[in-house]
């Protein structure tokens, strides 16, 4: 468990980085923080002089110390959380979320700085991977890698096969990560050749439920175009249009209709199919290369 120290109160640090900004002494830095100045000094080799970026220009979100006292002091004397949400000015969730992620073990009172050390090592970033904590969970990882197995495959096989376990799951996106970023990298780089693509980098693709390139619909047209001939069955009554009816009798024919105001067969009801081998023009008569012309 994380031990608390004066270094985790980020309203406290931030005060003494911000004096030492404006040119102020060591010795005034910590004064102003409300500390010593042996302590500002270990502050200062702590970050190699460098400010730290973590808690400057807080915006309330996050409980502070001073919050986690009042906590402390109202779950001592009997208060329910909603009469100290209302005191604090929080959320009844919040105070709940408090109390059941940072009381530290089951069955010990809530301590605030016990509390404020659990958060400040969970707030800490970068995270390690999963895979670079987790031997266990890193070697099934890399057998099944082996055996061919997608990492999508690898966890429905890790549900399965240890399903009372929560510390044997891992994301398809961990391991695309652990092989692909090597900053991160919990599993061989080599293990990438496993994998179905065996790409040596990682491309960007689109989602598997999202086109490649939309198709607009009719209420999308531009508004200068003309409107959109209904070659179907209507989208209010599900009946088929005249206009259906005729590309249906044209495809079934293939035969292209008419212009407007002529009768022909594919456009008179009573009209029958010309005879087609009436209509066609006479062969040609085939001459021989090496025979004369006429004269």
């Amino acid at each position: 468990m994380a031990q608390f120290s004066d270094r985790m109160v980020n309203e406290v640090v931030q005060r003494f980085w911000a004096a030492m900004a404006r040119g102020e002494f060591i010795t005034d830095a910590a004064a102003e923080a409300g500390t010593y100045r042996m302590k500002g000094h270990r502050w200062l080799a702590a970050c190699g002089g460098v400010r730290p970026r973590r808690g400057r220009d807080l915006k309330g979100r996050c409980l502070t110390f001073a919050e986690r006292e009042e906590i402390a002091v109202g779950r001592a004397g009997g208060q329910s959380m909603r009469a100290i949400a209302a005191r604090l000015g929080r959320s009844p969730s919040t105070i709940s979320r408090e109390l059941a992620r940072n009381a530290g073990c089951r069955g010990q009172a809530y301590r605030a700085t016990t509390a404020h050390a659990l958060a400040y090592e969970r707030a800490g970033r970068p995270k390690p991977s999963k895979l670079a904590v987790n031997l266990a969970l890193r070697r099934k990882v890399q057998d099944d890698l082996q055996c061919r197995y997608s990492p999508e495959q690898i966890v429905g096989r890790l549900a399965r096969e240890f399903p009372d376990d929560p510390q044997m799951r891992v994301s398809a996106e961990t391991i695309y990560q652990s092989l692909y970023i090597q900053s991160r990298g919990a599993l061989r780089r080599d293990l990438t050749t496993c994998l179905r693509t065996g790409r040596a980098l990682r491309r960007p693709g689109r989602q598997a439920h999202q086109p490649s390139q939309p198709d607009p619909g009719h209420d999308q047209h531009p508004p200068n175009a003309p409107p959109r001939p209904m070659t179907g069955p209507s989208r209010a009554t599900g009946k088929a249009t005249s206009s259906s009816a005729r590309t249906t009798r044209q495809r079934s024919a293939r035969w292209w209709s008419a212009p407007p105001g002529t009768r022909c067969w594919c456009t008179s009801p009573t009209a029958t199919q010309p005879n087609r081998s009436a209509t066609r023009s006479p062969p040609r008569s085939r001459r021989s290369p090496t025979s004369s012309a006429p004269r």
